[in-house]
């Protein structure tokens, strides 16, 4: 092996820190050419076939379109083999029910890049309510965060000449009036993330450079936005401190006037005069301490007016945890995951009655939302999606006042599920905490199972198990089993579950994952040279830490979109704004912790490690590609094996089409595969 592992021990000693060039000739030549050994070396006829046979299910005609109702019709984006890129498309509700809606087309985004010639893919529309003749399109270029904003006509359904048009840059648009645009863009300034740092007023036909700035937050805030509150006619600016902080002020055209004094760390909602607040800690007002994840309702002015005399409607338990909340039609409807069941309630102002949103399947993934997209619209409709791992998505209608759900649309089954179970097991992590996870496969036990691994454990995003079609019909249909860890980190158990796998607590939800696949040989699945596992952007950092704390657990480790090198991670891109999530690097007590956590790093000669996949895309304006550049490039000095994937575009994401997806699931599905020995 080569011994020149580069010394790392300050943020710019980085002999690789070329590769942090994202568009530089140098660091393309290097990624092109790695990506066409990993091609050379895991393409061919069946990566070709594998590709088309998944790209084939996400372009199906009959698979599930997702509405959201805008001012009395249904407005839906859709891809499918004709229409790689998109379409935006509307109809009624009662054309909906049918098997064969009449849709309007309202934007085909593959005749615009082509007309355009530009690399357009579809990041969604503002429309301006009531009558939703007017929209502020959000187009970027490969599929970046970064958007261009333009004004259409959904009527004429063309761009309005002349009409409102923001170049590139990450932000937000909203509408006060036909002609006012409340602008949040870091084209007018940007934070230390490259988020917008301003709010200004743009009127039509002005300058949004010398747009009147209403609001501004300090460049070491996370971003600046203005939302118009149309119930109650105010604008709330917020800025968002960090990534889980902000604060909040009411106001209106001339800027903010009151901060709102609840917790920075809460998640609020307010409909008719009523206001709803989860507390992330523990908030202590007067005599009264409310525990973190505590749903707490109040009137709104008597908030504003000092008021502090809550309604408890929920509390959580160490494994029942409130997910989030919304309003429909003036109820207030709770998310609550029991033991990994959802569970979902309902209130009603006032006397706050709780009720049960009954009628949907037991068990499995469900996930529950207003069918109407402003609030201020809605009539209490909702929308269900229900499924799990063996069960594809059904799309089920509750009508107003909690009216048994209906069915409204079935995802056609996308792989065999035959003689398939799924079970749910805990594993015990390093400090004794329990860690459930999902598994799917064939019945019985052989010792051998060729075992798909996958985890998230960060940002409080649980990680649910769901209908897959890749792991379906790439790997489950072909005899392999799939599991899904519920690592900490994650929020599956409420905010204790996050806090315990956040920053210092990092390396646990590390360890937590490891211990899963302990676990799966304990219990006689596999063993360790049969576990391909996979994880993406946060989750490529776990996988980093597989391949350099636990490498002798696996047999290979397929590893997208990754934070790696935590050490500069803050220097790049959007980096800064997960300071909440990791810790700051530059702080010497949080480098402590960091530091062991940073793969790049800890990467070292002489080790066993397995085969690794790293991934990446060119167009990420998120997570930076130098990670994964990196990363591969060190450890191929070392003399590992270590394979690398860059497409040109796809932002953080896999692609920015089902055919560049397919294609980008499929190479990682055979890398795994082969490498673990498994000719399929």
């Amino acid at each position: 092996m080569n011994n020149d592992a580069p010394t790392l021990d300050h943020p710019d000693n980085d002999p690789w820190l070329w590769l942090e060039d994202i568009e530089g000739p140098r660091a393309t030549k290097w990624a092109d050419t790695q990506t066409a050994a990993t091609l050379e070396r895991f393409g061919g006829e069946r990566l070709a076939a594998d590709s088309e046979t998944l790209r084939v299910l996400l372009d199906r005609p009959d698979n599930l379109p997702i509405p959201a109702r805008r001012g009395g019709l249904l407005y839906n984006f859709w891809r499918d083999a004709g229409n790689p890129r998109g379409i935006w498309r509307r109809t009624t509700l009662d054309s909906f029910w049918t098997s064969a809606p009449d849709w309007e087309l309202l934007l085909d985004i593959d005749a615009l890049a082509a007309a355009e010639d530009e690399d357009w893919i579809w990041q969604g529309a503002m429309t301006l309510p009531p009558a939703h003749d007017l929209a502020m399109l959000r187009l970027s270029r490969g599929g970046s965060d970064a958007v261009s904003l333009r004004e259409f006509d959904v009527a004429r359904r063309c761009f309005v000449p002349g009409g409102f048009v923001l170049s590139e840059a990450k932000g937000a648009v909203d509408w006060l009036d036909a002609d006012t645009l409340l602008l949040s863009s870091a084209f007018g300034g940007a934070t230390q993330s490259g988020y917008a740092s301003t709010v200004r007023l743009r009127a039509r036909g002005s300058d949004p450079a010398s747009a009147p700035i209403l609001f501004e937050v300090q460049p070491s805030s996370m971003g600046a936005s203005g939302i118009h509150d149309r119930a109650d006619n105010r604008v709330v600016f917020v800025e968002q401190i960090g990534f889980f902080d902000t604060a909040t002020w009411f106001g209106d055209r001339g800027g903010p006037k009151q901060r709102m004094d609840w917790p920075d760390d809460a998640t609020v909602c307010w409909h008719d005069g009523w206001l709803a607040l989860k507390p992330r800690t523990p908030w202590t007002v007067g005599k009264a301490t409310y525990a973190a994840d505590t749903a707490l309702v109040i009137r709104m002015a008597a908030f504003v007016d000092g008021g502090r005399d809550f309604r408890v409607l929920f509390e959580a338990q160490p494994r029942r945890a409130l997910q989030g909340m919304f309003w429909a039609g003036g109820l207030l409807v709770l998310s609550i995951l029991d033991e990994l069941r959802p569970v979902f309630l309902a209130f009603s102002p006032g006397d706050w009655t709780e009720r049960t949103v009954a009628g949907l399947p037991d068990g499995g993934t469900a996930q529950v939302w207003p069918l109407d997209q402003f609030e201020e619209e809605s009539d209490g409709t909702m929308l269900a999606s229900v499924q799990d791992p063996l069960t594809p998505p059904t799309l089920m209608l509750i009508p107003p006042g909690l009216a048994a759900p209906v069915l409204l649309k079935r995802t056609p089954a996308g792989f065999d599920a035959d003689k398939l179970v799924v079970s749910r097991h805990e594993a015990v992590s390093v400090d004794g905490e329990r860690i459930p996870y999902t598994q799917t496969g064939p019945a019985g036990l052989t010792g051998e199972a060729p075992v798909h691994l996958s985890g998230y454990g960060g940002f409080a995003i649980s990680r649910l198990p769901g209908y897959s079609l890749a792991t379906g019909k790439l790997w489950l249909e072909r005899g392999g089993t799939t599991v899904i860890a519920n690592i900490r980190g994650g929020g599956e158990f409420g905010t204790r579950w996050h806090e315990a796998g956040r920053r210092a607590g990092k390396r646990l939800s590390h360890d937590d994952f490891a211990a899963v696949a302990s676990d799966l040989v304990r219990r006689g699945v596999t063993r360790p040279g049969r576990i391909a596992a996979e994880g993406g952007s946060n989750g490529g950092l776990l996988i980093a830490n597989m391949l350099t704390r636990y490498p002798e657990r696996f047999g290979a480790l397929f590893c997208t979109i990754p934070l790696i090198d935590m050490r500069r991670y803050t220097r790049l891109l959007a980096g800064a704004s997960w300071i909440a999530e990791y810790g700051n690097p530059d702080d010497p007590d949080d480098w402590a912790f960091l530091g062991p956590i940073s793969a790049y790093h800890a990467a070292t000669p002489g080790q066993t490690y397995p085969p690794i996949l790293l991934a990446t895309a060119r167009r990420d304006d998120r997570v930076h590609p130098g990670h994964a550049r990196k990363m591969a490039a060190k450890l191929q000095a070392m003399g590992y094996d270590a394979s690398f994937y860059e497409p040109a575009a796809g932002g953080h994401g896999y692609g920015k089409d089902n055919a560049e997806v397919a294609g980008f699931v499929a190479l990682g599905m055979i890398f795994l595969r082969r490498s673990i020995g498994w000719q399929v």
